[in-house]
């Protein structure tokens, strides 16, 4: 019995040593940025974000601009402004992927909640998105 625990305890601690031994010599290449990371504009925007066609959060005059067009096809989606935002962005994501179901998404993107959206609503958010020029990233 002493010879398995004795084993058990060797053999993890071999590994526990080449664990340690790969994660220092991996951290020298981590630490350098990547050219993708350099290219975000701000904190909350990452590049997978960009890779995947969702722009930036907005702020100031375009988040409002954005929440009143928004309000304009359904008032009910900007109760919760923030939930709304982060719809259009994730929305985004649909219009420049050219999906063939956007407006349908966009129903279900901004059905939370209390709140629910049609698919002609979502048609109507979709061209509100494309007419403010929000979704290009």
């Amino acid at each position: 019995m002493n010879i398995r625990i004795t084993a058990a305890v060797i053999t993890a601690a071999s590994a526990l040593a080449l664990t340690a031994c790969s994660s220092s010599s991996d951290s020298s290449t981590e630490s350098a940025p990547s050219p993708k990371a350099s290219k975000t504009p701000s904190p909350d925007w990452s590049a997978a974000e960009q890779a995947a066609g969702i722009p930036p959060k907005p702020t100031g005059a375009t988040r409002e601009e954005l929440l009143r067009a928004l309000a304009a096809a359904n008032p009910d989606i900007v109760k919760y402004e923030d939930k709304a935002i982060d719809a259009a962005r994730n929305q985004c994501s649909a219009i420049n992927g050219g999906s063939s179901k956007a407006d349908w998404s966009a129903a279900q993107r901004f059905t939370y909640k209390d709140v629910t959206t049609t698919e002609a609503q979502g048609k109507q958010i979709n061209e509100a998105l494309k007419g403010l020029g929000f979704c290009k990233v």
